[in-house]
């Protein structure tokens, strides 16, 4: 169904991790979603584009990456695959706003999205370029590699 990609290039900006799994009393979860749907909406049906990093095309860990640089203050790497070491493993039910999917679909081939609330995570899709879905979607549910907590 989709071709997934890890991302190609790394900034290795200011990465905050903490060993907390627990959602911040701090933070407040309302306005980051507030923020993660205003990316959304500038950046809907943008179209996938491997290595892509505008929106004449961008890909699924450049999204996420752009995404909370520009919405949550917060530098991540570019690739999935560095992305994937970042803050704190999580099990699916304690999802929270804000927290990154993995999904592996093949040998070597990651996707992520991050979480919104009510079951549903934007993304970047090979095919539909930047939408929503949601995670209980037979595909993605069958997909998850993991899940991980970067805010606090």
């Amino acid at each position: 169904m989709l071709l997934l990609i890890q991302g190609c290039s790394f900034n290795s900006g200011n990465i905050t991790t903490a060993p907390k799994t627990t959602p911040s009393a701090n933070l407040d979860y309302n306005k980051i979603y507030d923020n993660l749907i205003t990316q959304y909406k500038d950046w809907k049906g943008v179209k996938y584009k491997y290595g892509g990093y505008s929106k004449k095309g961008i890909d699924c860990s450049a999204f996420v990456q752009r995404t909370f640089k520009e919405k949550l203050n917060l530098n991540l790497p570019r690739t999935t695959a560095l992305q994937l070491e970042v803050g704190e493993e999580i099990n699916t039910n304690s999802l929270i706003t804000g927290d990154l999917i993995f999904f592996s679909t093949g040998f070597k081939t990651n996707h992520v999205g991050i979480y919104l609330k009510d079951g549903k995570f934007m993304h970047v899709s090979t095919k539909k370029g930047v939408i929503i879905s949601r995670i209980n979607n037979p595909y993605y549910s069958k997909h998850i590699k993991e899940i991980r907590r970067v805010l606090y």
